[in-house]
């Protein structure tokens, strides 16, 4: 196997509350404070950890994710389309781009920002019922562009420090990818395998990346997340007190606390019982930190 499961790490529930299916979470350095969201409330929430104060925010549709923008302002990707948020006045989303027709049948799933500030999203069938889905490419100007298609769950979007990859996980499929990436032209070339899929338990979800160039990857199913060298090499396995481990990102004032959301959904009452914990929101201490989270450079 090659790698240990580390059950004494001192991992702390953060949240008393419980997410259904507690997603993306994101840290924002300007503001000091987590963003995530529970895709089935549906719910934005946003955290400080220095005061322990939570915001929440009821939505009006199922929300994939949640992203950073300029001003007092963050993207929802809401089912149908991308919209903005106002955090200060809490009005209802804006709707700014729709990837495609909501006649397709598919919602919207992972999100995130590259460092050029375009904004990545991709779409799925709900519990991934069919394989419907594609990745896109939104750029400051609200021009959107296909990059993937026969997409089943996107996940694990994240980008080496130096901009020349791009990992990615259609989660069903098992396997974390990597892809060379331009960073000029936002385009995606050759694809290798970081790692196979059943080589970590569950299977790939979100995932972050630190400076070192590692990226950890929420296991789900797997009740773990999983450090991974550049060159696919397992470093850590660390074991989260909830099988469905969905997301992750490093944050905190040094950007060493690693935030990992859960979900709770479709759990079975026995499997509740034994993981009264499910949907919870946890934090680790790791030695390398993390990088800032880049916003999306359109709506100035």
């Amino acid at each position: 196997m090659g790698w240990k499961l580390e059950t004494g790490a001192a991992v702390e529930r953060v949240t008393e509350g419980s997410d259904v299916l507690g997603e993306s979470p994101v840290w924002c350095t300007r503001e000091q404070r987590l963003y995530w969201v529970d895709i089935r409330a549906p719910a934005l929430r946003a955290l400080d950890p220095a005061t322990g104060h939570l915001l929440q925010w009821t939505l009006p549709d199922l929300c994939g994710a949640v992203a950073l923008a300029q001003g007092p302002r963050v993207l929802l990707a809401m089912r149908t389309g991308i919209c903005a948020f106002d955090l200060d006045h809490a009005r209802a989303p804006t709707p700014l781009v729709q990837p495609e027709p909501e006649s397709l049948g598919n919602r919207l799933n992972e999100t995130r920002c590259d460092r050029r500030g375009r904004l990545w999203t991709g779409s799925m069938r709900d519990y991934g019922a069919a394989t419907t889905g594609a990745l896109y490419r939104i750029t400051r100007d609200l021009a959107c562009a296909r990059v993937l298609r026969d997409v089943t769950v996107p996940n694990a979007l994240a980008w080496s420090p130096d901009d020349r990859t791009l990992y990615f996980a259609d989660t069903p499929d098992g396997r974390l990818r990597a892809y060379a990436f331009d960073p000029d032209e936002g385009t995606l070339g050759a694809m290798r395998v970081l790692v196979e899929r059943d080589i970590l338990p569950g299977r790939p979800d979100g995932a972050a990346i630190d400076a070192d160039g590692c990226l950890w990857s929420a296991r789900y199913e797997g009740g773990c997340v999983a450090r991974i060298t550049p060159d696919g090499r397992i470093d850590r396995v660390i074991a989260i007190p909830a099988t469905r481990v969905t997301a992750c990102t490093l944050g905190g004032a040094d950007l060493r606390t690693l935030y990992v959301t859960t979900a709770r959904q479709k759990l079975s009452q026995a499997e509740l019982a034994a993981q009264p914990h499910a949907g919870a929101l946890f934090a680790l201490h790791v030695s390398t930190p993390g990088l800032p989270e880049p916003r999306f450079t359109g709506l100035v």
